[in-house]
């Protein structure tokens, strides 16, 4: 063989074909002879009729011409050229050639592959050849992957290459670099946290145990370069390194969040765990979904939305990728329920509970320790995080997670609390005598018609900071917030009208447009002066453009309720709160930090102020507010007729967690109750307690005593616990029996009325006290038949007249039916017209309150579906309410269903993308964000960028949850009965 290749280097035409010419013509070239090759035959060419080329056919070779575009010879032709001296050696006989005999040269990973297969094919061709009687060698038999006759190495290598190009590429080479280097440094972070986890070393590598590719990520789309010292300290924390318990708490804007997003991606990316995030708010899970989309897309991990009617039990179950899941409280326990009831639970590597502290809130205080006490239960490997900026009794929370704490005061911004009283600043000094120390006196120039007007000066405290830095004015009422900014309105000069003129003429068109037409004429008249209000009676989808142009400085003062210091994160640089109090109530400590936790934004401001207007009448009051310690949380397990004992106890015997009393027992001994008992069980032990739910839930006929002591749930009582939420509790959902029971003989199917009547939350019509003239009037135009079918649940068209004519009525009702059909009727004028705007008007109800009625009925919807799923009499609901329940959860036309499910896209904005072509959740995912902001009217690159990767992370799971499917499908079932002995 040859030591030295010599070939002559060629030019290569650049021409590129077109994709639209036809299929014999796309392989246009000149046809030259290639060195020591025969010209082809004629009957190889086509010719064109257009142009008069000359064109080969699909069968020529596309290679005669290929050389090399650097300065070395190229792998074909070297190819060529040790075959060609191959054939023309006569010292042996003629044997194919192997790579080997190359030269050692950069190989494309097509051709390495291809070099790899074809040492493998000729080894076996080797192994299987035998002698013939006259000296040659020939095969036995010919395999499915040996080449025909003829044809060498270079024939096979430019079909493998001609394969390569036609088969489409799903990733770019940079893309599989990208990966593979992404994926090494995950086995060494994970290799890190192993070693960090058997030693005493803090050492964490790259990003806390995360590769560098999540700190790059952080920055790019956080803008976070660095993090605060006690945030590195607690990711530092022994017991984080070896899984312990933890809660942490500081105060608010101190960046919590970060450090229990550290951890999820640890337990995502690291341990390759599934991983729960519990937020108290629907608002706030869907913010959350939106900010994780981008990482989940870059790094490889589902995020799965669990608010309102959104959520999959059980969840999907997937191989390749971790999901997490982002989950309001009452999703997060019906995720837990299926995870246990699938003996799933072992998935879940992390939970992490914001707002610890809302243990003690009522109900869904009582379900959210019910989650941790089940986690705690039956699952040893599961990583608790609890965080809070409140929290009192820190010593029996840790008890009851057996957790370790970290504590802390950093704020990223000092804050400085004042008092007012009367023209007086006080700073709020704990070395004081009475807690206060003079600090300044008001100086602005009221006239006398101001003064009557802001008896509290208000308006002097606003524009000490306003338009060139935000603020934040707390109000005890909806109504006081409105009030209140529109006194202020009043009160300033031009000059703010000036301040962003353009953005605020912007806002108030988009505010147009998802009212379809309509604006509020309080915030019609205060916008241009770059105030709003923000409260429940808003729209979500007005929420969160106030809050986006409060964000962006567009605006530049709220008047808010207390719920937005518990919501979404809004920080000023001064917090006012107009009053002590939230209505009526005095303000709690926890209530009070978290307002004026608000104070102070990081990166921005050097300082944040708080100012309470304070009153000679609640001085003593506020004085002992200011310096009380934080309340302390409590478990609600037993509060309220031990609702929340009744539905644990029921759900623990459904799932077979604990049948027996001696089981309960054991269970209850980890629950905050337990720890909390003897403040708690005032008139008796816990055991007393549990015996008396156990007879409760016997009598209501949800549980059944065996007799050898062991409890089992009857149909009802399945029924209860799979269906049970806050608003369906076990009263209500024996109720809910007998009227499913009473609709089943005659169930209205000529309206939606009735299914609309089933679905009305329980807990909603206490807030609502009907307006009978509007009740009588909606009742007038029902049919016949729906004014038949609402006498037949016994509210007749006599008790709703004489109700609005101020009569009496001797035969007394049930309220909660008739405020829930009341309700069912604003719900069935919703669904008719699908305007907001026009069903608020005509119930005269506030835009927030239907919007949140519509959004709570879909998600009772879900709860009577999964109810009425284990009662085999109720069969005929479960194909009605499945269609009710698409209907409720969006409201819209059905062409705008697929649009609305992408996490961010309203009313509006659907229509806006379905009028410019994007129609689909496929057309979404492909878009360009920058295509987007140029072609959809007031959508910022922030929103565009959260929109696209929403989606294409809706469109990743749909296709997972298809191909997880067919895999299943295509999957050999491990019980398959073995071939009878005769067969085999």
């Amino acid at each position: 063989m040859s030591s030295e290749l010599k070939v002559r280097v060629k030019r290569v035409c650049t021409r590129r074909r077109s994709r639209d010419t036809p299929r014999a013509e796309r392989t246009a070239t000149r046809l030259r002879a290639a060195p020591g090759r025969s010209p082809r035959a004629p009957s190889d060419r086509r010719s064109s009729a257009t142009d008069g080329g000359t064109f080969c056919s699909d069968s020529e070779d596309l290679f005669g011409d290929y050389d090399s575009l650097m300065n070395e010879s190229s792998f074909l032709s070297k190819l060529e050229a040790v075959e060609q001296t191959e054939r023309q050696s006569r010292d042996a006989p003629p044997s194919p050639p192997t790579l080997d005999d190359l030269e050692h040269f950069d190989l494309p990973p097509s051709q390495l592959q291809f070099q790899i297969e074809e040492t493998e094919r000729l080894r076996q061709d080797n192994d299987g050849a035998s002698t013939c009687h006259n000296g040659t060698s020939t095969p036995h038999h010919r395999g499915r992957g040996a080449p025909p006759p003829g044809r060498g190495v270079s024939e096979r290598l430019k079909r493998k290459m001609l394969g390569n190009a036609a088969s489409p590429s799903v990733y770019s080479r940079s893309a599989a670099l990208k990966a593979a280097v992404v994926s090494e440094e995950l086995n060494a972070a994970v290799q890190t946290l192993e070693t960090t986890t058997s030693s005493q070393s803090t050492d964490l590598g790259p990003f806390f145990g995360l590769p560098s590719r999540v700190k790059d990520l952080m920055f790019k789309l956080r803008g976070i370069q660095r993090l605060y010292d006690w945030q590195q300290a607690c990711l530092r924390l022994e017991c984080v390194q070896r899984r312990k318990n933890l809660i942490y708490s500081l105060p608010t804007s101190g960046g919590k969040t970060l450090v229990a997003e550290i951890l999820i991606l640890r337990e995502l990316l690291c341990r390759k765990k599934d991983a729960l995030l519990v937020l108290p708010y629907v608002a706030l899970v869907q913010e959350k979904v939106r900010g994780l989309a981008s990482l989940g897309l870059d790094l490889d991990f589902m995020v799965e939305e669990y608010a309102g009617s959104k959520g999959r039990f059980p969840p999907v179950k997937r191989r390749s990728r971790k999901s997490l899941f982002v989950a309001t409280i009452e999703k997060a326990h019906s995720l837990i329920n299926s995870l246990i009831e699938n003996n799933r639970l072992n998935e879940l590597g992390l939970l992490v509970v914001d707002e610890l502290h809302m243990l003690g809130d009522g109900g869904r205080g009582a379900v959210l320790e019910m989650i941790l006490s089940k986690v705690q239960f039956l699952s040893k490997s599961t990583h608790i995080i609890g965080m809070s900026a409140t929290l009192g009794n820190i010593k029996d929370l840790q008890t009851f997670l057996r957790a370790e704490n970290y504590t802390s005061d950093f704020r990223p911004v000092e804050l400085k609390e004042f008092v007012k009283l009367k023209e007086t600043i006080y700073e709020v000094d704990p070395k004081e005598e009475n807690g206060l120390k003079f600090s300044r006196v008001l100086n602005y120039k009221y006239s006398s018609s101001m003064q009557k007007l802001d008896p509290d000066h208000i308006v002097a405290l606003v524009t000490e900071v306003i338009p060139a830095h935000s603020c934040l004015v707390f109000c005890a009422t909806k109504k006081n917030c409105e009030n209140v900014v529109q006194m202020i309105a009043k009160c300033l000069k031009k000059d703010f009208l000036l301040h962003r003129q353009e953005e605020k003429q912007q806002l108030l068109r988009q505010l147009r447009d998802g009212g379809s037409g309509s604006v509020c004429a309080v915030l019609q008249r205060c916008i241009p002066l770059g105030l709003a209000y923000h409260h429940s009676g808003l729209t979500a989808e007005e929420r969160r453009l106030l809050e986006e142009a409060y964000g962006r400085g567009v605006l530049c003062l709220l008047a808010c309720t207390s719920t937005l210091a518990a919501g979404v994160n809004l920080p000023a640089r001064r917090v006012i709160l107009r009053s002590p109090y939230v209505a009526k109530e005095l303000l709690k400590r926890s209530q009070y930090k978290q307002m004026i936790g608000r104070a102070g934004r990081a990166g921005m401001d050097a300082i944040g102020e708080s100012i309470l207007v304070l009153q000679d009448r609640d001085r003593q009051k506020v004085q002992s507010l200011l310096c009380a310690p934080m309340e302390n949380c409590y478990s609600f397990l037993l509060q309220d007729e031990s609702k929340g004992l009744l539905s644990l106890i029921l759900s623990l015997i459904g799932l077979n967690v604990s049948t027996s009393l001696q089981q309960l027992q054991d269970f209850l001994g980890g629950t905050l109750l337990f720890v909390q008992q003897q403040q708690l069980c005032s008139e008796g032990s816990l055991w007393d307690a549990l015996h008396s739910c156990i007879h409760q839930l016997t009598h209501k006929q949800l549980i059944n005593v065996c007799v050898d002591g062991n409890m089992e749930v009857t149909r009802l009582g399945r029924a209860t616990f799979k269906g049970h939420t806050h608003t369906l509790t076990i009263t209500h959902s024996v109720m809910h029996t007998q009227t499913h029971k009473v609709t089943r003989e005659a169930l209205l199917l000529k309206s939606y009325l009735h299914l609309v009547y089933l679905v009305t939350p329980y807990d909603l019509s206490a807030q609502c006290s009907p307006d009978w003239m509007v009740f009588l009037r909606q009742f007038s135009l029902l049919s016949a038949a729906e004014q038949k079918m609402s006498t037949g649940i016994g509210v007749s068209e006599s008790f709703i007249a004489r109700k609005a004519a101020g009569q009496t009525v001797k035969k007394s009702l049930n309220m909660v039916v008739v405020q829930r059909l009341y309700l069912a009727l604003v719900l069935l004028c919703l669904l008719k017209e699908s305007d907001l705007w026009f069903v608020s008007e005509r119930f005269q109800l506030s835009r927030g309150f239907v919007q949140t009625l519509l959004s709570s009925s879909s998600a009772f919807c879900c709860c009577v579906l999964h109810f009425t799923e284990e009662l085999e009499e109720f069969w005929p609901f479960r194909a009605l309410l499945t269609e009710l329940n698409r209907r409720l959860s969006y409201c819209v036309r059905a062409e705008l269903i697929p649009l609305m499910e992408v996490s961010g896209v309203a009313e509006s904005r659907a229509k806006q993308l379905f009028n410019a072509g994007y129609r689909t959740l496929t057309h979404i995912a492909n878009a360009d964000p920058n295509v987007l902001c140029s072609t959809i009217e007031n959508l910022y690159r922030k929103q565009a960028n959260q929109i696209v990767a929403s989606a294409k992370m809706l469109l990743q799971e749909k296709a997972l949850a298809l191909q997880q499917e067919v895999d299943e499908l295509l999957t050999m079932p491990p019980d398959l009965p073995p071939a009878p002995p005769d067969m085999t």
